[in-house]
């Protein structure tokens, strides 16, 4: 298959690395010709994935015309801040019909879409999007070290015939056909994971990350249902598996801005010594917005709120919500 990605960040790389090292052909496409260029030539992305040589068969480019030549399916893995200008893009170049799943994980600041909802207002003719998600690190991924995720869409005829395609035997995939399910699990677990990260930096222990994980599932699966997912896909890759993936692994850059906050850090501070992007942080405020939209009670979210908008002390956010009015789980 031909296959396009948009956005050369860690994710878009592994995925690029993945696909091509199983056959498929891989264009790759940024903004950056200088970075386009340099990863052509030396066949590494050194800025965002550093030790991993990318396959013949993977083409980078910064020309998007160039990169959708031939194209059979378009993965969007950019930032979301920059997935409706992505979207556009391929709109005026005449290929919005093109298959399209999005592979980052959040809400769009100010709209509160989710990903796939925003592909879906800019091409509505468009009958296949859909959403890649579940829990995986770029890094193992281009080591080949084996992981399973979700493809979810709601035309379901389209997603389950687009599965074993693109399945192998390093990463198995799952059709689901709940794909605000599987979204709202991808997006909401970032703001999770701050929390364990802050939790974890502050010395509270294992006992207490446990509680911040599950409650944290307690908290998406209610935004979820009430934005019309099944309550079961949060109990699957897309939800239970991602939540524990980044709330807990080394390499998620979403626990280690909770972890800087612990330090007493500022939040510039720490997202400029990540050097990527944490989806996490943009995603609190929409997913608190989302919980008053739709009168759901997300603790863990209203105080990370609180917290980024200097409102309330890193050190006091557990103390709050062991605080809170004892209930019935």
């Amino acid at each position: 298959m031909n296959i396009t990605i948009l956005g050369t960040g860690a994710w878009g790389t592994a995925l690029g690395i993945h696909f091509a090292l199983h056959g498929h052909r891989v264009n790759m496409w940024t903004h950056n010709a200088e970075h386009a260029q340099t990863m052509q030539t030396s066949r590494l992305n050194e800025r965002y994935l550093a030790g991993f040589r990318l396959p013949e068969n993977l083409n980078v480019s910064a020309d998007l015309a160039c990169a959708l030549q031939n194209c059979e399916l378009v993965l969007v893995v950019t930032p979301v801040v920059g997935l409706r200008e992505s979207i556009i893009k391929i709109k005026e170049l005449g290929a919005g019909y093109l298959p399209i799943l999005t592979a980052c994980k959040g809400f769009e600041l100010d709209s509160g879409l989710l990903t796939f909802e925003v592909v879906k207002q800019e091409l509505p003719e468009n009958d296949k999007i859909g959403v890649l998600s579940g829990p995986s690190f770029a890094q193992e991924l281009a080591k080949q070290l084996p992981c399973a995720v979700c493809l979810a869409s709601e035309n379901a005829a389209w997603i389950d015939d687009l599965t074993p395609k693109l399945n192998t035997q390093v990463m198995r995939l799952y059709a689901n056909h709940d794909v605000i399910g599987v979204a709202v699990g991808g997006a909401v677990k970032n703001v999770m994971a701050i929390a364990t990260g802050l939790s974890d930096g502050l010395g509270y222990g294992l006992n207490a990350r446990a509680a911040l994980v599950t409650r944290g599932l307690a908290e998406i699966t209610r935004l979820a249902v009430a934005m019309g997912a099944q309550p079961k896909t949060l109990m699957g890759l897309a939800g239970m598996g991602d939540l524990i993936l980044t709330c807990t692994g080394a390499l998620s850059r979403n626990r280690k801005v909770g972890l800087g906050l612990a330090e007493g850090k500022t939040l510039h501070q720490v997202l400029c010594e990540i050097g990527h992007v944490a989806e996490g942080v943009p995603t609190i405020e929409e997913v608190h917005n989302a919980a008053a939209k739709h009168q759901i009670d997300m603790p863990i979210t209203d105080m990370l709120y609180q917290l980024v908008r200097n409102e309330l002390a890193a050190s006091d956010v557990m103390e709050r919500l062991m605080q809170r009015e004892p209930k019935s789980e």
